[in-house]
């Protein structure tokens, strides 16, 4: 499977942190699995013209995290894994509702990202939260 990374230079994320967010994503949705090969950081730096220290900054960071490793002359491998949902699991259907009700009304991208995280802290941080219980308005 030829994975692509796609960067977005004013998005305020380091391009690194973008790279290592992309490989943890694909991994959580199926996207990659161990045994997997990273695209090498020269294919990286061809594509998307990153720096690439960049690139190997962020193979770096997923090595310290446990999710790829790096061997010589044959290139980054997955090797761990993460909680995963299946990219076609039915949550999908519903967050992308979600998301096009948003668009609808006027909420753009960031806000409502920045919205979900919120409210994801709010239900995963607390220990005395009730998950089964929504949010009172």
């Amino acid at each position: 499977m030829a994975f692509a990374f796609r960067i977005d230079r004013g998005s305020g994320i380091a391009s690194y942190l973008q790279i290592v967010q992309q490989v943890q994503q694909a991994v959580r949705l199926g996207m990659l699995e161990p045994g997997d090969r990273l695209p090498t950081a020269r294919e990286v730096v061809e594509a998307t013209a990153l720096n690439p220290n960049t690139v190997l900054k962020a193979y770096r960071e997923l090595e310290h995290q446990g999710l790829v490793e790096t061997r010589r002359r044959h290139g980054t491998f997955i090797v761990g894994t993460l909680a995963t949902v299946p990219a076609d699991s039915p949550w999908r259907a519903e967050l992308a509702d979600l998301a096009f009700r948003a668009r609808a009304a006027g909420i753009e991208r960031d806000a409502l990202a920045a919205l979900a995280a919120a409210v994801l802290e709010d239900i995963y941080s607390s220990k005395e939260a009730d998950a089964a219980q929504p949010l009172q308005q």
